[in-house]
């Protein structure tokens, strides 16, 4: 492989390798799903609180509560209203689930087991010590972690954060991302088309996919090809945990992005990718802020964003940062040999008559051509120098819809 082509893996663990997680803030229970916890969730309490019934019927002594014995009924145990008695000798409480066992009692009758009548019931099945009690702490113990940090919070999360007390989560920020779209020949969707010009999707496309992705986004204003403005744009960089930009990330007489952050200070990590769709692309810092410079054509951005955007969201947000999983599918249709980049085919899926998931490459994958990329449900993934297969044969694709994108 040339030395002038980054690997794709390589390329994507240099920039993981110098983004750190954002700062811990503090939002309330109902605004944590989906969110990272920065720190762990701590139990305020024990649950359950005691012993407590599993089920409706009768709080009983083991000892007394063989089959045919009849047991005098004391009082009530429902839940919240806890029987403040003793149950003695020959004796039993009607409990309902979630009640407190009463002290003095060691099992629960359960009510389809007995025979109420007239203030005593009658045990229709022998009950064992134990049974049908949830013991003090099954659940969690105070002081107990019961969420660890650099967990992505579920709404099962979110039910044991409540269950366990706690009405406020220390989360990592949302990462801000600023997104820069450059070119004289775009224009904003619905704003007059210069001559020759095209309408700027990539700017709205990738916002998207750092919202799906658990960051905050910001479509910065475009920037024409001039390398005083970009610099003005790029000037507010430092508002943001990470800068996208998109278009001139090449080398080209209007490729101007390096050149114009250069002025500002911009040192470069690496560019090119031995990737297709998405060779041109940029890794660097502008001061402190790193900056991610994706190429202009609409599919290599979207490409690249789920290559090396989406893992560098969760980074910062405090998830480890990797490469999207896959599947192994196969494939509809006979593969090439692969030259030395890593190819990302768009591809629709299927599923044939032996329930196996069939991917079919678009016959045309050219990198302009957004109606193919949203008509797609995978990336097949083809390794530099991948040999030629057969149709039939398995392929690792990234799902589409499993990252929201």
């Amino acid at each position: 492989m040339a030395d002038d082509l980054l690997p794709v893996d390589e390329a994507r663990a240099r920039i993981l390798a110098e983004l750190t997680p954002t700062a811990a803030e503090t939002v309330a229970l109902a605004e944590g799903a989906g969110r990272v916890l920065a720190r762990g969730v701590t139990a305020r309490l024990t649950q359950p609180p005691a012993d407590v019934s599993a089920m409706d019927g009768y709080a009983v002594r083991a000892m007394d509560s063989a089959e045919g014995a009849t047991l005098a009924v004391v009082g009530t145990a429902p839940a919240g209203r806890p029987f403040g008695g003793t149950v003695g000798p020959g004796e039993a409480v009607r409990i309902f689930t979630g009640g407190f066992v009463p002290d003095g009692a060691d099992a629960v009758l359960l009510q389809e087991d007995a025979t109420a009548s007239d203030g005593t019931v009658r045990v229709n099945e022998t009950v064992k010590a134990g049974r049908h009690i949830r013991r003090r702490g099954l659940d969690f113990a105070e002081g107990a972690e019961v969420l660890p940090a650099g967990r992505k919070l579920t709404a099962r999360d979110i039910g044991l954060a409540a269950a366990s007390n706690n009405p406020w989560l220390a989360v990592h920020r949302r990462p801000r991302i600023g997104i820069l779209a450059t070119g004289d020949e775009i224009a904003l969707p619905g704003d007059p088309i210069p001559p020759g010009g095209i309408v700027s999707s990539n700017a709205h496309a990738l916002a998207a996919l750092v919202r799906a992705s658990g960051g905050d986004a910001v479509v910065l204003p475009i920037a024409p090809d001039d390398t005083h403005a970009i610099a003005e744009v790029a000037a507010t960089a430092h508002a943001f945990d990470l800068l996208v930009t998109t278009g001139g990330a090449s080398v080209g007489e209007h490729d101007l992005i390096q050149k114009a952050l250069g002025g500002e200070g911009f040192a470069l990590g690496f560019w090119k990718i031995a990737m297709r769709p998405g060779k041109p692309l940029i890794w660097g810092r502008l001061g402190r802020t790193p900056v991610l410079g994706l190429p202009g054509n609409p599919v290599s951005a979207l490409v690249c964003g789920v290559v090396f955007l989406i893992p560098a969201i969760a980074t910062l947000s405090g998830l480890p940062g990797a490469a999207a999983p896959t599947r192994r599918v196969v494939t509809a249709v006979a593969l090439p040999e692969n030259d030395r980049r890593a190819d990302h085919l768009r591809a629709t899926l299927s599923v044939d008559g032996d329930g196996r998931m069939m991917a079919t490459p678009a016959q045309v994958q050219d990198s302009s051509m957004l109606a193919t990329l949203a008509r797609a449900d995978a990336l097949v993934l083809r390794a530099p120098f991948a040999p030629a297969l057969p149709a039939g044969a398995e392929v690792e694709a990234v799902m589409l819809a499993e990252l929201g994108v």
